[in-house]
């Protein structure tokens, strides 16, 4: 673990006091703005692609149990499009972590909804306890990113990368 003057040597961070220079912090912010933006459209197009054409009829394994889930999926996307496009603005860690909380938060309600209806033409084979294995990954993943989240709320920082 480093502490705040220790430094990496391809940082390229003030060796006296371990902050990272001015250009770098610019360049740092616009990448991440650049992600929130390629998120954002990335969400729009899913969106799109399950609703509109082709829309999730056109998914072979999905059944017609698919209604049940789909406004739950609608609002897990939406959420995380919603928490980037602010992030897009403010970019400050508090606003990004309090969007993650959220929309993980969505996402985990979408993933206990598939759960419970299973809307997958899978059943009685081996790919049925395939997606329940993914599904619980997913429930696990969730679970940390929003501990991860919290931690990140309290202690007003960005990840470290």
């Amino acid at each position: 673990m480093t502490t705040p003057t220790e430094h990496l040597p391809s940082d390229s961070r003030d060796h006296r006091t371990g902050h990272l220079h001015e250009a770098d912090h610019v360049t740092r912010v616009s990448n991440r703005r650049g992600g929130y933006v390629g998120s954002v459209l990335v969400n729009l197009i899913v969106l799109w692609l399950v609703n509109g054409w082709p829309g999730w009829h056109a998914v072979p394994f999905l059944t017609g149990r698919t209604v049940l889930v789909i406004g739950a999926v609608n609002a897990a996307i939406i959420a995380r499009a919603v928490a980037d496009a602010v992030n897009v603005v403010l970019d400050l860690p508090r606003p990004r972590a309090l969007g993650d909380i959220v929309s993980i938060g969505f996402g985990l309600a979408a993933i206990v909804q598939v759960w419970r209806v299973f809307p997958l033409d899978v059943v009685g084979t081996g790919w049925e306890t395939v997606a329940r294995v993914l599904l619980v990954i997913g429930f696990v993943g969730s679970c940390i990113g929003i501990l991860e989240a919290l931690v990140r709320l309290v202690r007003g920082r960005f990840p470290r990368m």
